[in-house]
């Protein structure tokens, strides 16, 4: 009976061994199977420089609001070196593309309320003048109502240090976005916002005081858009 008890203990160690060495299989195949389905994935997620004006529009495009990016006009410098309109749009947002003579990127979008404000900048640097002369002219311009600022116009700015993006989502690679809400004139004790960021992605009030006062919201350093 002993000998009949034994030989049972024994058949039943070596199935459990043998079931322990099959999972153990199975577990670093199915480890296998993920880290070669990762690298696939990798590899099918395309870069592309930005190499051509529609490569321009696509990229600016995800500075603004998905649901708006079909109808945003998009202008900028095209690969000519040309200021133009890059795609007309009839949406509330005017998107800025990137200068492609520029190292890394930087698109913007903006309320169309702030255009002329963002044109009269754009007009003063084409003419040399430097950034204080820039501020000082429409800072005045401002306050005569020679440009008007609407207090809530929104920028949002899609800034990164690449200049490729994904062929199929039109992302840049390592592009994140940075908010901006006008209030001019305000001041930190008006708004109840500090003049310092309290940490990321928190809101504080820059420039308060003059006309470039604006509620700014930056992303946080892990954060990619």
């Amino acid at each position: 009976m002993k000998h009949l008890l034994s030989i049972i203990l024994f058949a039943a160690l070596l199935v459990s061994c043998n079931s322990s060495d099959k999972s153990k299989s199975t577990s670093a195949e199915s480890t296998d199977v993920d880290t070669t389905t990762e690298a696939v994935a990798k590899i099918e997620k395309q870069l592309k420089t930005i190499e051509t004006d529609e490569d321009l529009i696509a990229t600016a495009l995800m500075a603004a609001p998905a649901e708006s990016r079909a109808t945003s006009k998009v202008i900028g410098y095209n690969m000519a070196g040309e200021f133009v309109t890059l795609k007309e749009g009839d949406s509330e947002y005017i998107v800025l593309a990137d200068d492609p003579k520029k190292d890394g990127f930087n698109a913007a979008c903006y309320h169309k309320d702030l255009d002329p404000f963002m044109a009269r900048g754009r007009a003063l640097r084409g003419e040399g003048k430097s950034a204080d002369e820039i501020f000082a002219i429409r800072e005045a311009e401002v306050k005569s109502g020679e440009i008007k600022i609407t207090p809530g116009s929104t920028l949002h700015i899609y800034y990164g240090p690449n200049a490729a993006y994904d062929v199929e989502t039109s992302k840049v690679d390592g592009a994140r976005l940075r908010y901006v809400i006008y209030t001019p004139f305000a001041t930190s004790a008006s708004i109840g916002l500090p003049e310092t960021p309290s940490a990321p992605n928190h809101p504080w009030i820059m420039n308060p005081g003059t006309h470039r006062a604006h509620i700014m919201i930056s992303p946080l350093e892990n954060e990619v858009e």
